[in-house]
């Protein structure tokens, strides 16, 4: 049974009782998960290799569905739905529910066209509002001063730090409720490691963050809440501070002090 703490602030989304088992396998590589994930809030998740933490992040915007054959069980609870119905739209969700990737992944055309491809999507057409949009997403994401004057540059001669400040610009553009980080700093330097964290604190005055990070110094230097887990549960969810200073369960305590990992 894990130890969660109640979230005093209201919810982004809501797991009870959730397992997931991928395609061709008998056992569940998560099980009984049960966790608030906290509005304007930053909640990470933490945990050895292999713990599941990927697993869990890419279920909250049903990423597993890309691979026909994976299961889920239980709920996901996003605005008084669960997620997990089949009838569920995949695309909307994906629009409200965001995902920024460990590698930077620039679409092969301009920076311009990489913010604006998913407003087109949505049916935007208004060059002045296309322009108000991307404009707005790349200022949130501390990227416009640099690529103001190169919008119509190929995206992919940015450096690694911008290339995924470019991709939190794309993701924010359609104004999305939630936005999903796997290990977004891990292939950078630490000057645009520094950048990406002080980015992500900033975000979350308008979006719910969830972060996965093998860092326990990232995550207890930019979340709110921590969540441990370890073989595909979750062990302990926590207020970030009181986690990694007086965590309740004995695994967490292990991990985070380095007895094992």
């Amino acid at each position: 049974m894990a130890t969660i703490i109640n979230i005093p602030h209201e919810k982004a989304l809501e797991v009870k009782d959730f397992q997931f088992t991928y395609n061709g396998t008998t056992e569940p590589s998560l099980k009984e998960i049960s966790m608030p994930i906290a509005k304007n809030s930053i909640t990470a998740l933490i945990g050895p290799s292999g713990c599941g933490k990927t697993t869990l992040l890419r279920s909250f915007n049903r990423m597993h569905d890309l691979y026909p054959g994976n299961r889920y069980e239980g709920l996901i609870e996003f605005k008084g739905r669960n997620i997990l119905e089949p009838k569920e739209d995949l695309i909307q969700l994906r629009t409200c529910i965001g995902m920024i990737f460990q590698k930077p992944t620039a679409f092969p055309m301009s920076i311009y066209d990489n913010v604006a491809y998913g407003l087109r999507l949505q049916g935007i057409k208004n060059r002045s509002e296309l322009n108000d949009r991307v404009e707005k997403a790349l200022q949130d994401a501390a990227i416009w001063k640099e690529v103001s004057s190169r919008l119509k540059h190929d995206a992919n001669g940015l450096s690694g730090g911008q290339q995924q400040r470019l991709c939190i610009a794309r993701a924010i553009a359609v104004e999305p409720e939630v936005l999903l980080f796997d290990e977004p700093t891990s292939a950078l330097d630490p000057i645009s490691t520094q950048g990406i964290e002080k980015l992500v604190i900033e975000l979350k005055e308008k979006v719910s963050i969830i972060i996965v990070t093998h860092n326990m110094q990232q995550a207890a230097r930019v979340s709110d809440y921590t969540g441990f887990m370890y073989l595909g549960e979750l062990i302990e969810l926590g207020i970030t501070e009181e986690l990694f200073v007086t965590p309740k369960e004995r695994l967490t305590e292990e991990y985070i002090t380095g007895k094992f990992g």
